[in-house]
């Protein structure tokens, strides 16, 4: 039996194993796989170009950024206004260029299209200048009376509104020529005084304990202590030489202008003992003081001084230390012209 179950599977014939083969169109997936450079390539270029925009608004000046916004600023709104009316809305959607409706102003020429107003039939034009004449001469019996008794009134008021403006705008134009004049003889001030100190030999070291501020008051000249120099005595309002020297200077140029001078003493925090008991508020206003005898011998006439000060150490010069003798000054305002107390 086993060798019959042999013989039978040896006769049966093997049958090859079948080819299968598969077609790949390579068309459609080449175009496929490079499309994703494409996409790159354009986000690539958007990049550059945005960071490019970027460095160039980074790199441009304020005043020049405002010339480019003005340059793209929308057409005026009369010429926006008329593309809204007469023949606009797209295609058959607008009314007639023709209809005077549609324009800007009813009944008038304009500058783009030579139009004319529509006229009134003859025979309506007479029944409505008669309507017209009779409304006016109705309107002038009425009123006439009434024109008569109040015309002195209201032209009167109208002479004082506008003597009223008319004096506002006189004010205004004096302020701002005293404001420009102001600037002018601070300018000229601080030149002056930098020269002087500049071609003294014996004020030259001391250029940098003179500073020059504009505030809200004026020119505040600010002569300044350091720790080589001091304007006054230890403890006391006595003028040392070099300090006087320097105040002559100042002085000279202070006195031809015009403006009002307010003085003002600082001290630094160091308290100190004396037999007088005085303390840093009174030695600040003796100091103030002192400058000012020194100014108005020099030519500051004694009407300009708007005022005189001793701060002692509460505005020191040097906030972070307020025992530096930095904070040891004297302060020249020349206040804006116009200016009170």
């Amino acid at each position: 039996m086993a060798e019959a179950k042999k013989g039978k599977k040896a006769d049966t014939p093997v049958l090859p194993a079948p080819i299968i083969i598969k077609k790949v169109q390579g068309e459609e997936g080449a175009a496929h796989g490079g499309a994703w450079k494409i996409a790159l390539a354009d986000m690539m270029t958007a990049m550059m170009a945005f960071f490019l925009l970027m460095w160039l608004l980074g790199a441009t000046s304020e005043s020049k950024r405002k010339s480019v916004a003005d340059y793209f600023k929308p057409t005026p709104k009369s010429l926006v206004q008329m593309g809204q009316l007469a023949g606009s809305n797209g295609v058959l959607g607008g009314r007639s260029i023709m209809d005077p409706e549609g324009l800007p102003t009813n009944a008038s020429q304009t500058s783009i299209l030579d139009l004319e107003p529509p006229k009134v039939p003859e025979g309506e034009e007479g029944e409505g200048k008669g309507s017209e004449n009779d409304d006016k001469q109705g309107k002038g019996k009425s009123s006439e009376k009434g024109e008569k008794s109040g015309g002195n009134g209201a032209e009167s008021d109208d002479k004082q509104g506008r003597g009223s403006s008319s004096g506002d705008k006189s004010e205004a134009a004096k302020a701002k020529s005293a404001a420009e004049q102001d600037q002018k003889n601070f300018d000229s001030i601080e030149q002056d005084l930098r020269q002087k100190l500049q071609d003294n030999k014996a004020l030259a070291a001391l250029q940098g304990q003179v500073q020059f501020i504009r505030d809200k008051d004026g020119l505040r000249i600010e002569v300044i202590d350091k720790a080589d120099f001091s304007m006054f005595g230890l403890g006391t309002s006595k003028l040392l030489p070099r300090a006087q020297a320097l105040l002559d200077e100042i002085a000279k140029t202070v006195a031809v202008m015009p403006n009002k001078v307010k003085v003002r003493g600082h001290t630094d925090s160091v308290p100190f003992a004396n037999p007088d008991q005085k303390n840093n508020w009174l030695l600040s206003a003796d100091r103030a003081d002192q400058t000012r005898q020194l100014l108005e011998k020099r030519g500051v006439s004694p009407d300009r001084f708007a005022g005189i000060e001793g701060a002692s150490d509460i505005e020191p010069f040097i906030p972070a230390d307020k025992a530096d003798p930095r904070n040891r000054r004297i302060s020249i305002t020349l206040k804006y012209q116009g200016q009170g107390t």
